[in-house]
């Protein structure tokens, strides 16, 4: 008995033809819509790359003045270390050292940022060590710190103590921590182991070692002071 083969149909046999023959199904030529979306495509490219490569030529060009404005607005807090509460800083900590490598802390119950250098400070203290390795102590209830300069602005209810046991108040107090000194022109009353002064005003001397007081002034000293 014989066996009539199959009949195959020409296309599925000239398909498995081309597929034997390239190793892979041919592709089918882009349709019209294809085409124009490849065009719009190019014409895209041809736009953009030429604006993206200004763009970074621009900005390699002004990066130096954003740099710049980054570390002004930089919380001019950039050496504050303090808790964020809003707009403010609580618990504000700032530590430096004068031009003669002394270091120096302020800090703040809060501290708000008015400008890039300005900061004021609710019930600000700060301290500073003076050449003789002893220490000078400030506080008030309100202060501005100039934070470049290193200037520290002080009013209402000042107090300045040296570790020597000399204690000042005053109204108003201005303390320079890059010369460690400090003054103030209000009225200041200063007691200590020489005894209790009143004057017009003071001055720190010498680095902060010895103080000058403005007059009229009033001396009383103790009587086991020489």
């Amino acid at each position: 008995m014989s066996v009539a083969p199959m009949p195959v149909r020409r296309g599925a046999k000239a398909s498995r033809e081309r597929h034997l023959a390239d190793g892979a199904p041919l592709r089918r030529p882009p349709s019209p819509s294809g085409i124009a979306r490849r065009r719009l495509l190019i014409r895209l490219t041809k736009f953009l790359l030429p604006l993206a490569a200004l763009s970074l030529l621009a900005l390699i060009a002004i990066w130096p003045e954003i740099d710049r404005g980054k570390d002004h607005s930089r919380l001019t807090f950039s050496q504050f270390s303090a808790e964020v509460d809003g707009a403010k800083l609580t618990d504000a900590r700032y530590r430096g050292v004068d031009d003669q490598g002394r270091p120096y802390t302020v800090t703040a119950k809060t501290a708000k940022q008015v400008t890039p250098e300005r900061v004021n400070l609710v019930s600000p203290v700060g301290d500073i060590t003076l050449n003789d390795g002893s220490w000078l102590h400030v506080q008030s209830k309100d202060g501005v710190f100039m934070q470049y300069s290193s200037i520290l602005d002080l009013s209402h209810d000042v107090i300045l103590y040296r570790d020597d046991g000399t204690t000042m108040t005053t109204d108003s107090a201005t303390v320079d921590f890059k010369s460690g000194a400090a003054s103030g022109s209000e009225s200041v009353h200063a007691e200590g182991p020489f005894g209790t002064l009143d004057a017009q005003g003071f001055i720190t001397t010498d680095n902060g070692a010895a103080l000058q007081f403005t007059g009229p002034a009033t001396l009383v000293l103790n009587g086991a002071s020489q």
